[in-house]
């Protein structure tokens, strides 16, 4: 049996970096009732019937615990006039995220993001390992999406925009 040679992890992130992903920010609520959000690019849809969606979250992510507990949470897929909100969830502070920001809810009260090319509310459906991040797949209970805009998309560690 042939063992594989380490693969080096700067390069394994540059690599894949050449992969374009769009933008989401995933919105759920704490035990302790307050509104939680994350920035994240490893979205994707999973099946249509049933209609499942997963992002990834690393398990050093500050809202971890909540994320991977929390029956319900929202993907508010970016549009590229958003990259303030991108930002705006990538930061430490869990809950300078909230701060004069305007949000809507559904029926699970998770909250949802004004004006995202499209928001989807899913109850928890699986967890599944990922090695340092675990894979968070929902089942889709509602959805909104505009039929206008672009979506905000990120590739070599940076933002880049539909020509």
């Amino acid at each position: 049996m042939t063992t594989a040679s380490p693969i080096d992890p700067h390069a394994f992130r540059s690599a894949l970096g050449c992969f374009a992903t769009g933008i989401a920010v995933v919105t759920t609520i704490a035990p302790d009732g307050l509104p939680l959000g994350v920035t994240v690019n490893s979205f994707s849809s999973v099946s249509l019937d049933p209609p499942l969606v997963q992002f990834c979250l690393g398990r050093a992510a500050m809202s971890f615990e909540a994320f991977t507990t929390a029956p319900s949470f929202a993907v508010n897929i970016l549009a590229d006039d958003q990259e303030d909100l991108s930002g705006r969830f990538s930061r430490r502070d869990l809950q300078e995220r909230w701060a004069g920001l305007a949000v809507e809810t559904w029926d699970t009260g998770v909250p949802i993001l004004s004006g995202c090319l499209a928001s989807l509310e899913c109850d928890r459906a699986h967890l599944f390992d990922g090695g340092d991040h675990v894979i968070v797949v929902g089942r889709v209970r509602r959805l909104a999406s505009r039929e206008d805009g672009a979506p905000l998309l990120y590739v070599r560690g940076r933002y880049a925009r539909v020509a």
